[in-house]
């Protein structure tokens, strides 16, 4: 989707759907959690503080912060923490050193967003389920099951798209966003001075004469602001206004109404803390509120889940992930797209959550640590982006990051005590991903530097073999090569063995660059060699589809005709063997060399065809 092809409205409410079904569904969860951990007395200042938090937490951070701020550092019209990766990266490249360390940060950010996206849907689908309990207590061993079925379901139809049922997304989530509105003022209508709690003095009193629970809350506070960094990476696909609209037309509204209302409802029967979303409703309306909180949850997830698989692909063309098998679920949006090793990776996870945690409330034990630090390494990010890219003044700099540091690390200190009670789960997760991450970033450099240290001057090669040219034969060879200027090892392997030589010899380097989008004018650049040989360079975006051929084509008129009917394509698969020496541990290198030998074909991945691909192998050490 785009803000091109699509009128205002219709991008609003996509945005609603996709962007806000996260935090839309934290409602069924929160509240619970602040005054069901026994912390808080059921005093009517209490209510008023916990519920002015709330309100300003929403305020600053996904206001303030996400959506007056940084939504406005996009990167070509993208955001999310790899396209603030790339502009922090780029706005400090005079400074290797300190790039390098930002690149690093930046990786551990991506990688805590699995861990985010495994707790998310677990706890959504989780806390939508357990109103069933509230229905009847006999409903409930039939929670954690039903829950798993549903995500089954989820997980299994990823493979076929979501671009049939997701123009349901926005409707479903609107009607979810209403309906807690009535909810709330229900509530509201019977205790309207609750509406007082909006007025920040309370929450500042609160603070004041509880520092200790305060500080200790924030672990519990953040779940209403779980999916703040969503709204942030969808940027590309809807754009800002619509974003903006969403939230403080329906969405800020809506959540504040309902928390409000589940503060009322508590003052008037403290014993609703088990379920204070579920008691707002009266006993008539709770079989249909489990189901369309269901609903919410899943599209929820879903918006997470394809968040997923776009962090992987670009993750992949970073450099960072070996290649893995993208296959393209629409014909008409290029984004929705499938990774089947993400999407089971992710359930088999996501299942584990489920049956270790048991409930909602053990599963807001493991959630915020992950997030937190996210949100801890954007506003770092932010900094440099906006004092190296922007060049605005350091004091205004270090104001503006520096207030929303303060309170990134305050929420996130206060989850670091959830640690030993779940949070170590989130950060298993995404510290397992960032050592395959480094691994393969590590040994991708190992190789490279063997394979050049190995490699022959491509000009001198050409020089020397055409002194006395083997036979050529009719039509075109591409070999495709890492390393501009170096002989490939297929075109060494195809001379020995073959002992020919094609009319035509393009050898293409393919070049992944750290911004989201290159423009079909700048994707080639096509270099004459002599003999009917030439060198070209391909360069894509990390959100840009690999498509060889198809850039190939451009080269028409340069002095070299494609034809497809007669050009061969030939790569190197390469077998690294790990062995003792200065490059990684052992431990790693056997790791990076089944990665790469798992890696999905090349061929697949450059979308070359395949009836015209030749592989031609060879052993490296490392």
């Amino acid at each position: 989707m785009s803000a091109s092809k699509s009128s205002l409205p219709a991008l609003t409410l996509g945005a609603i759907g996709v962007v806000y079904g996260d935090i839309g569904t934290s409602v069924l969860y929160a509240v619970k959690e602040v005054f069901g951990s026994g912390h808080v007395p059921f005093t009517t200042d209490n209510i008023y503080g916990i519920l002015s938090i709330f309100f300003w937490t929403m305020t600053v951070i996904v206001s303030i912060k996400y959506v007056a701020l940084v939504l406005r550092a996009d990167n070509n019209g993208e955001g999310g923490l790899v396209a603030m990766l790339a502009l922090a990266s780029q706005a400090v490249k005079d400074k290797p050193a300190l790039r390098r360390l930002l690149l690093i940060a930046g990786i551990f950010g991506t990688c805590l967003f699995y861990g985010d996206g495994v707790i998310t849907p677990a706890i959504s689908v989780l806390g939508a389920m357990e109103g069933l309990e509230v229905v009847s207590p006999a409903f409930k061993k039939y929670v954690i099951p039903l829950t798993l079925a549903v995500l089954l379901c989820l997980f299994m139809v990823q493979k076929h798209g979501t671009a049939g049922i997701g123009k349901f997304f926005g409707p479903i989530t609107l009607v979810w966003f209403a309906t807690i509105s009535v909810l709330g003022i229900a509530q509201i209508a019977d205790h309207p001075e609750i509406l007082k709690a909006i007025s920040p003095h309370y929450a500042l009193g609160f603070i004041w004469h509880n520092p200790g629970v305060a500080f200790v809350l924030l672990g519990a506070v953040v779940l209403c602001v779980t999916g703040a960094e969503a709204l942030y990476a969808d940027l590309g696909h809807f754009g800002k206004k619509p974003i903006r609209l969403a939230w403080f037309g329906v969405v800020m509204p809506a959540l504040t109404l309902n928390y409000f209302g589940q503060g009322a409802l508590l003052l008037k029967n403290p014993a609703a803390v088990k379920n204070p979303f579920y008691m707002m409703a009266p006993d008539w309306a709770l079989i249909p509120l489990v189901v369309l909180a269901t609903m919410a949850a899943v599209i929820a997830s879903q918006a997470l889940i394809t968040g997923a698989f776009s962090v992987t692909k670009q993750v992949i063309q970073l450099g960072y992930l070996p290649r893995l098998n993208v296959e393209h679920t629409s014909v008409k949006d290029t984004g929705q797209i499938y990774i089947a090793f993400v999407n089971w990776g992710l359930f088999v996870a996501i299942v584990l959550a489920v049956v270790m945690f048991r409930s909602s409330s053990n599963l807001a034990a493991a959630y915020g640590i992950a997030v937190t630090l996210d949100m801890l390494i954007t506003t770092i990010l932010t900094f440099f982006v906006i004092r190296y890219a922007w060049k605005y003044p350091l004091w205004l700099c270090i104001g503006a990051t520096g207030f929303f540091f303060a309170i990134d690390l305050a929420f996130f200190s206060s989850n670091m005590l959830k640690l030993l009670d779940g949070g170590w789960f989130p950060l298993l997760i995404g510290g397992a991903i960032f050592t395959l991450m480094m691994t393969w970033k590590d040994g991708r450099r190992l190789l490279n530097e063997k394979l050049k240290a190995d490699a022959i001057d491509l000009s001198s090669f050409l020089e020397a073999v055409f002194v006395s040219p083997p036979v050529r034969v009719e039509g075109t060879a591409v070999f495709l090569t890492a390393e501009i200027g170096t002989v490939p090892n297929a075109m060494l392997h195809n001379l020995k063995h073959n002992k020919v030589l094609h009319e035509n010899n393009l050898f293409v380097t393919v070049r992944n660059h750290e911004v989201p989008w290159i423009g079909m004018d700048k994707r080639l650049s096509i270099e004459s060699l002599g003999h009917d040989c030439w060198q070209v360079i391909i360069n894509y975006g990390f959100k840009n589809d690999p498509d060889v051929p198809k850039a190939l084509q451009q080269i028409k008129g340069r002095g070299c005709e494609l034809e497809p009917m007669t050009t061969s394509y030939f790569l190197s698969r390469d077998t690294v063997v790990p062995t003792l020496g200065t490059g990684m541990a052992r431990w790693r290198e056997k790791l990076f060399a089944q990665m790469h030998h798992n890696a999905s074909g090349a061929a697949d991945f450059l979308n070359l065809p395949n009836n015209s691909v030749v592989e031609l192998g060879s052993k490296i050490e490392i």
